[in-house]
């Protein structure tokens, strides 16, 4: 498998190393082959070691101007679709990965990925994984077609599970102990949906809706339905007026029943099995907490933003404790993606890769950022064709 190499220049304050090689690399290609067991699976995909402080001088001292720099965006959840991986294939290291994730998984991610049945792909123990893995070899095809992409890349940041995917291209974690962490993580959170009939509803408002409010006065009416401790809250922030609403399905379809008292100019419910990103969550939270503990995690060769506070992780156990509260915790994409494109008047934006499937984080950044919109491109997992500009 190609490297992926990490960016030589300064922004917001974190620097990158200049081609410093990606620590997951060595576990994609054939590092599976021997393994019995997951156990030895990981084992055998050990990471190289950190680039040494000369490498880290010459990186601070090789700066670029932001129009040469690049942002890779991960997506989350829901992107999925059956068929997806299909133009990934030809690529070097992208069927090692797909081998290697069914070891990790038990069962063949590639076939569900491309002949599905849609219904079984759906469901978020397979999603996450599906999701996951696409992107990363979304990001194998971008090495191959235009590698510089790959070594200017400054920051990096997914939406929900895609921020594992994330942390793997920014170095700060292996391949296959991100993925046994997602597979686990989506596992809990399929259980945790189960235990609960919840949801998750899209809202877009005008100024004057008071989401909050609302999801207050779902929680009551829930309550006189006889439901103890009710859930209603907002579990992501797109753009400007819109949020996802999350929780108890009662109280979903009161504001759906009332949305002109509210404001809500438009309302959908999500094709996903639960609340996710809130206290419902919870019982998540430990499951998840456990692997994490035996993953090797180490501080990210470019900047990567997390979900729970829009800021840039710092260390190995900032890491850590972010990812597991970001299972019961609101995604804060709108706030992430003023953090990522902040800056000063006059200066240019970077250019922006959406790896892995949909094109959903693109639309966001275009309601969120019009000019750093106009730099975007996805790169497609379902047909083999060159990086499209949209």
């Amino acid at each position: 498998m190609g490297s992926w190499a990490a960016a030589p220049w300064r922004l917001g304050g974190c620097v990158g190393l200049h081609r410093a090689w990606r620590r997951a690399g060595s576990s994609l290609a054939g590092g599976g082959e021997r393994a019995a067991r997951l156990s030895d699976l990981l084992r055998s995909s050990e990471r190289d070691g950190a680039p040494g402080e000369e490498a880290a001088a010459a990186a601070r001292r090789d700066r670029r101007p932001p129009r040469e720099g690049t942002v890779l965006l991960f997506p989350g959840q829901g992107s999925h679709f059956v068929g997806m991986g299909r133009g990934l294939l030809r690529y070097p290291g992208v069927r090692d990965m797909y081998r290697l994730a069914e070891k990790v998984l038990g069962y063949d991610l590639l076939s569900l990925c491309l002949e599905g049945p849609r219904a079984e792909l759906d469901r978020t123990q397979h999603c996450q994984p599906a999701v996951f893995v696409a992107s990363l070899a979304a990001v194998e095809k971008l090495s191959h077609r235009q590698p510089d992409v790959l070594e200017s890349c400054v920051a990096a940041a997914g939406y929900s599970v895609g921020e594992f995917a994330a942390l793997v291209f920014a170095g700060a974690m292996d391949f296959a102990e991100a993925l046994y962490a997602v597979k686990v993580r989506a596992e809990a959170m399929q259980k945790a949906s189960e235990a609960v009939p919840s949801g998750m509803l899209s809202v877009i408002g005008r100024p004057e809706a008071n989401y909050k409010f609302a999801c207050l006065e779902a929680r009551r009416h829930c309550e006189l339905l006889g439901i103890e401790n009710p859930v209603c809250e907002i579990s992501n922030y797109l753009f400007p007026d819109s949020r996802v609403i999350a929780g108890h399905l009662q109280a979903l379809k009161f504001l759906q029943e009332n949305a002109r008292k509210y404001y809500f100019t438009r309302t959908k419910m999500l094709p996903v099995s639960g609340a996710f990103h809130t206290r419902l969550m919870e019982p998540a939270v430990e499951p998840l907490a456990e692997v994490l503990k035996c993953t090797e995690i180490q501080t990210p060769l470019i900047c990567v933003y997390s979900n729970v506070d829009s800021k840039k992780y710092m260390h190995s156990k900032h890491i850590q404790k972010l990812l597991v509260k970001q299972i019961v915790s609101p995604v804060l994409w709108e706030q992430t993606m003023h953090s990522v494109y902040e800056r000063k008047q006059g200066t240019e934006f970077p250019y922006t890769y959406e790896v892995g499937p949909g094109k959903q984080l693109g639309a966001v950044l275009k309601k969120c950022n019009l000019k750093a919109w106009r730099q975007y491109s996805h790169v497609d997992v379902s047909e083999d064709e060159e990086v499209t500009k949209t």
